[in-house]
């Protein structure tokens, strides 16, 4: 007797996704709730949990294939997998070797097929072999964190893994040649150009610029680093200071968080700041709900949860729901300056980027001040430009002089 594996419901106004991968191969045991497929959506990578134990059927769908919710996508068989059964090895990236030329045989630590996407990637990354790595997760199961011990265990004894056998490394192209490689779009990446293209043909785009001189934010973040994390268990971040800022900003110019809906304005009185934040497959940005109801430490949680779930893949689309103002954050990456794009309905985004020793006038005198470029890209049908340089100098005080945040100025 076989049990149905359909595509479960995905969430407001998502109706089909893509088969990200297969973690489950037929012959496989397959343990209840056991993740056994990975589904790409418009937003984030979902994965499907066995609804009964037993041993993997057919494939009826094929990976990258698109299926609409409720679709029967594979079978699962009563029993237990043959004796011969060997589990298949995980897929590699292009020009990834595997870590080893054998895999583990069934139920050993390492079978690759129980392997989540997170872990998957962490040991491709590390070129650590899945088979001697013990799992400390549920039912043995390897956690990224044991991937990450292995590999800082391997480079602290490099002798050790000197007779281990070579990867088989890629063919070196030949003198001169030239290659192309075509990898097709994953289903996140399309929607993130789709409605970036259509934030351009939409929207009057513009963007205003300031500096924001960052040294009594840094000197508050030492002053209170060590006591903050350890009262909230959580670290303070500059976000913390710009989403209290944002929120002062958004109060004094309404605009700035509204959104055009036809031929209407909606004005919002509360704030929903996306974070945009960096996944394995693109730019998600979570929402961080009434942030100006949330303090210091409720704004540094909700961006530090989203931030380890986006590694992991684990962001669920209610977490991408919603929003009225984004902070987007190119400093991580080392960016100067930049002008970003809204994310619609919003109407706009704050930019920021990185920090670095400038010299400035204080004073009648040129000091060295640690300053910030910052963008405010906004709709110019909706804001018009005195409101949206308003907003941003409000911003920029704020940042400045971190009192105002405290006294609602």
């Amino acid at each position: 007797m076989s049990s149905e594996v359909k595509v479960p419901t995905l969430g407001e106004s998502v109706s089909e996704a893509t088969i990200g991968q297969w973690l489950k191969q037929p012959g496989q045991a397959v343990a209840l709730d056991e993740p056994i497929a990975s589904l790409e959506t418009d937003k984030v990578a979902i994965e499907v949990m066995a609804p009964v134990a037993g041993v993997m059927g057919a494939h009826i769908a094929k990976e990258g294939e698109t299926v609409a919710v409720g679709a029967l996508i594979a079978t699962i068989e009563d029993g237990v997998p043959s004796a011969g059964a060997q589990p298949v090895a995980m897929r590699t990236q292009a020009a990834i070797p595997p870590a080893s030329d054998t895999m583990p045989p069934e139920g050993a630590a390492g079978d690759a097929a129980v392997l989540s996407p997170a872990v998957r990637r962490a040991v491709l990354e590390h070129g650590i072999d899945p088979a001697r790595i013990k799992g400390t997760g549920k039912d043995g199961r390897i956690t990224k964190e044991d991937v990450v011990t292995a590999a800082q265990a391997k480079q602290a004894a490099p002798e050790q893994t000197a007779a281990a056998p070579a990867p088989q490394a890629a063919p070196a192209p030949a003198a001169g040649e030239r290659r192309e490689e075509r990898v097709k779009m994953t289903r996140l990446r399309q929607t993130i150009a789709r409605r970036l293209k259509e934030a351009q043909d939409t929207a009057a785009l513009l963007t205003t610029f300031n500096d924001v001189d960052m040294s009594e934010v840094i000197a508050a973040r030492e002053r209170y680093r060590d006591l903050f994390e350890k009262k909230h268990g959580v670290r303070l971040g500059f976000m913390g200071f710009f989403a209290k800022a944002a929120c002062l900003a958004l109060k004094d110019i309404p605009a700035v968080n509204a959104r055009i809906e036809g031929d209407e304005i909606v004005y919002q009185d509360y704030v929903d700041i996306s974070v945009a934040v960096s996944a394995p497959n693109g730019l998600v940005t979570p929402v961080v709900r009434d942030a100006h109801k949330l303090s210091f430490a409720g704004i540094e949680k909700a961006i530090a949860e989203y931030g380890k779930r986006a590694r992991d893949n684990a962001l669920k689309l209610e977490d991408l729901k919603g929003g009225t103002f984004t902070i987007s954050n190119g400093g991580v990456f080392g960016s100067l300056m930049s002008t970003p794009i809204i994310n619609p309905p919003q109407s706009a985004v704050l930019g920021l980027h990185r920090i670095e020793d400038r010299p400035v006038v204080r004073n009648g005198e040129i000091v060295i001040r640690p300053m910030m470029y910052v963008a405010l890209s906004y709709d110019h049908r909706l804001i018009d430009g005195r409101e949206a340089v308003t907003a941003l100098k409000i911003i920029k005080e704020a940042i400045e002089d971190p009192t105002r945040l405290l006294i609602d100025l």
